[in-house]
This record gives C-alpha cells, sequence and structure tokens, in this order.
C-alpha cells in the first residue's frame, strides 16, 4: 500500500514483549510450491518427501543454503520467534511442509543457537512434543535515540527487551560527527560492560529521515545534519546492519509493541518536548508517507501572531507556540512577575525546559498560567489530526505532558472538545508508559524485524547470526 512501510509486526511473544510476525516473501522471486503456506497443492506426502530430497542434496552441494532454503528456514525461524508455532508438528500444520524438511531446519536452528527444544510440551495423548523456543538472548542489538539536547543509548535483546542504557546530556548542534562519536563512545562503555558484538543497530532521529538510505535529510533542531548518512556513519566502525528512523516513529513503535496497557488498536504518539511531532501505528506498522514526513505537525502554521517566530524561519507554527524551546523563551521574558522564575533566571540568559518544568510542578502561578495556555492550544490543533488518523488509543509523550496528571487531563478536555462523536467514541488518551525510553524500544523492535525480515533473513540464517554479513545485508553504494 502506497504511503505505508512494513515494520513487521503485530503478536506478543510468550513473555510479553511483542515480537511481530514478519510477512515473508521469497528472496527470488515467489518460493516453489512446497515452499508455500499451504505446502504441497497435491496433499500428496510422498511428493513432498521427493521433493525435499532434491533440495536437500541442492542445498548442500555448496556448503551453504540455496535462496529457496534460506526463504523455508526464515519462514520457520520466524514462525517460532512470533510464537505461532511452538512445536515441530505445530510447523508441519502452519506451513504445509513435510516432517522431515521441518525437522532438518529446527535442527539446523537449534544446532546454531536460533532455537532451543530441550523443554516438551504437555499431551493429554500420545508421546509428547519438544517445545521449540526462540533464544532471543543469542544476540543483541544496539539502539541510540539522537534529539537536539540528549543523546540515549541501549543494548537490546532480540526481543526487543532493554537489557542495559544510558543517557547523555549532550547539544546536538556540535554537528554529526562530533555527536554520533559520543553515541559510539556510550555503545563502547555499554560493551565494556559484557554486551556482546550487536547484530544490528537502530537508530532514532529528530528529523525527516530516508529510511531506505538511513540519512538524516533535514531537521529544524540538528543544524549541520542535512542529508547526512547516519548508517554509513556507524558502519565504518561496527560490521553491522545500520536501520535509521525518525524518532516519533520509533517511539510510536516502542510503546504499540510494550507500552501500558497493551493495545492492539491502532496507536497514534505525539511527542511534545522540543519539538512537536506525531505518528501512527496501525497493526505494527510505521505510516512514513511518501518522504517520510508523516506526522511532521511541528511545522505547520497554526496561528498568524508574529510574536510566535520558529526556530525553521517562518512564524506561527505550531513549534512555536507549544514546543518546550518556545516556552521557556515566553517565561524567559516573564520571569519577573515570579518569585520562582526570577530566582531560576539569575546568571543565566534563558530559562531551561527543566526549570519551567519544575516551576509548574511547584504550583508557580506564571508558569501554570503559560503550561494550561499551551496545552489547550496544542489540544485545539490536534483534534483535525486524531479526526483523521482516527486511532483507537493515543499516547501523549515528552517533557511538558509530564509536568503532572493534570496535563493530561487538561489535553484530553481541549482534545474532545474538537473531536467528532465517531472519533471520539472508541479513543483511549494516556501517557507514555515506557518512563522515556520508548524511543529506545522501538528502535530495537525496528532492527530486530528488519534483521529477520524476508530479504534479508535468508542471507544469514545458514551461519545463525548476521555478524560478518553487513556487507551482504546493506550496499553503502546505496547510501
Amino acid at each position: 500500500m502506497p504511503g505505508i512501510d512494513r515494520c513487521e509486526a503485530g503478536f506478543r511473544e510468550p513473555d510479553a514483549a511483542l515480537i511481530p510476525p514478519t510477512v515473508l516473501a521469497a528472496p527470488h522471486g515467489p518460493p516453489s510450491p512446497e515452499a508455500r503456506l499451504g505446502g504441497d497443492q497435491n496433499g500428496t506426502g510422498a511428493a513432498r518427501e521427493a521433493t525435499d530430497r532434491r533440495r536437500g542434496r541442492q542445498s548442500m552441494s555448496n556448503g551453504q543454503l540455496s535462496p529457496q532454503d534460506a526463504f523455508v528456514h526464515g519462514q520457520l525461524i520466524n514462525l517460532i520467534r512470533s510464537g505461532r508455532a511452538n512445536t515441530r508438528p505445530a510447523l508441519v500444520r502452519a506451513t504445509g511442509l513435510s516432517r522431515r524438511i521441518v525437522s532438518e531446519c529446527v535442527s539446523q536452528a537449534v544446532e546454531t543457537g536460533l532455537v532451543d527444544d530441550s523443554e516438551f510440551a504437555v499431551a493429554d495423548i500420545g508421546r509428547p512434543s519438544r517445545l521449540l523456543r526462540f533464544r532471543s538472548e543469542v544476540g543483541v542489538v544496539y539502539v541510540g535515540v539522537i534529539e537536539s539536547s540528549q543523546l540515549w543509548a541501549a543494548v537490546a535483546t532480540l526481543s526487543g527487551s532493554l537489557v542495559d542504557s544510558m543517557h547523555l546530556t549532550w547539544d546536538a548542534a556540535v554537528g554529526p560527527v562530533d555527536t554520533l562519536n559520543a553515541l559510539k563512545q556510550m555503545f563502547e562503555q555499554l560493551a565494556a560492560r559484557g554486551h556482546a558484538t550487536p547484530w544490528a543497530i537502530g537508530i532514532g532521529v529528530s528529523g525527516i529521515v530516508d529510511f531506505q538510505r538511513g540519512r538524516l535529510v533535514s531537521s529544524p533542531l540538528l543544524t549541520g545534519w542535512t542529508d547526512f548518512s547516519i548508517r554509513s556513519f556507524l558502519r565504518q566502525h561496527y560490521d553491522a546492519p545500520v536501520w535509521v528512523e525518525r524518532d516519533v516513529n520509533v517511539m510510536a513503535l516502542g510503546e504499540w509493541h510494550l507500552g501500558s496497557p497493551a493495545t492492539e488498536d491502532d496507536l497514534m504518539y505525539v511527542l511534545v518536548d522540543e519539538e512537536v511531532g506525531a505518528a501512527v501505528v496501525t497493526q505494527g506498522l510505521i505510516h512514513r508517507g511518501r518522504s517520510g514526513a508523516t506526522g511532521a505537525i511541528g511545522h505547520m502554521r497554526v496561528t498568524d501572531d508574529p510574536s510566535f517566530p520558529c526556530r525553521c524561519g517562518r512564524t506561527g507554527c505550531l513549534d512555536a507556540v507549544v514546543a518546550g524551546w518556545s516556552l521557556a523563551e515566553r517565561l524567559s521574558a516573564r520571569a519577573m512577575e515570579s518569585a520562582f522564575l526570577a530566582a531560576r533566571i539569575r546568571g543565566k540568559e534563558l530559562l531551561t525546559a527543566e526549570d519551567v518544568g519544575d516551576a509548574a510542578r511547584a504550583g508557580d502561578p506564571v508558569a501554570a498560567e503559560e503550561v494550561r495556555a499551551r496545552i489547550r492550544f496544542l489540544g485545539s490543533a490536534l483534534a483535525p489530526h486524531v479526526n483523521f488518523a482516527n486511532p483507537g488509543t493515543l499516547v501523549i509523550g515528552g517533557g511538558l505532558i509530564r509536568i503532572g496528571d493534570w496535563t493530561v487531563d487538561l489535553l484530553e478536555q481541549a482534545l474532545r472538545e474538537g473531536l467528532t462523536p465517531d472519533a471520539l467514541e472508541p479513543l483511549s488518551i494516556r501517557a507514555a508508559s515506557l518512563d522515556y525510553r520508548e524511543g529506545l524500544v522501538g528502535s530495537a523492535i525496528l532492527a530486530v524485524e528488519q534483521l529477520f525480515a524476508a530479504d534479508t533473513v535468508g542471507l544469514w540464517i545458514d551461519q545463525g547470526s548476521p555478524v560478518g554479513r553487513a556487507a551482504s545485508l546493506q550496499d553503502l553504494l546505496a547510501d
């Protein structure tokens, strides 16, 4: 479907970490009949066994899996990984493949360490089958989120669960090379804590991203980053495939997968921080749009008031009215009206977002007045977008909305005044629930799902890991 890119998703693993099933397609044309879901069209086991023997000879002739065999192995691994089939008989039923080929593929997956079959399923009658578990702990992915004033780095398992993370206050205006070197140093510190070589790297970054090339196309907050290839930079230092995504998109993906309460509904995520942005996830799929700008609402014009200049050079943008930097500037101009703000601004030119949050939480009347006005304005501005997207869940993230529970209540009130009855009836509105780490979780899910996608997994499944295969997984000439 135009305007929708797959970040293959949709099912929760037994450990409650959401891992979506990869929608499989053969890497080189359509799969042969025995590789299709449904298997042998005649339903004859003899035909399938004969085909299996031919395929086995072809597969082992050069010591590597043929494209068709790689497709089948990837198909079975993803069924196990998603939890849709957790025994050999279940794999036979799900795919229509013969017991022999399923047994051979699973045996290889066990030998390479991707699958564990040490436990048995409970059986009412007959011999119990061995339970198949995808070993999400066998590899790790490195993930990072790059904002204008902070860096996040983490290590995650192949289920997307974070196992270690770091945060650094940072001014990304120093440029992409210094910023990515700082991120690399964070990865090195995480590696020094005992975390293995990454199988893949996922990055979320503020701005419009060319997802296919791993480039930051543009960003009003990250000056000097225009058309910079984050993928190429990181690939110079890591022999691992790198996927880069817009920060709000991975935040939405993280909340859809691991946010609380869990939902299978379409989810809309709105970030209100140093920038304002939105993202929509439908059944685990990110809506990117033709140029990757879906949800880039921060620079739509929302007022003719010339007193709201924006960092992009225009006036009246949504960012200029409600983003954290604009609120800090407005309260800096009013600092002498408040003893709290006057004390905070002493010795510096401008208040910070932290100053604004502290003042509002402390009940400072000037700060509370400005915050309430911005939230009401944001609710009115968001209503048409929520009406259009019609999500089941609306998640609000970022520093402004986390000042207190009253901010979400106030935003919901302002939103509901502008929503149509049909959009309002099924809508659940909540604050982000992953303690500012939804971007890291979403970046991990993104990297894992791309690593196990149909056109990727077949390139490394024969050796059990993608380590050393980055060059074949991503052509840097395309960057």
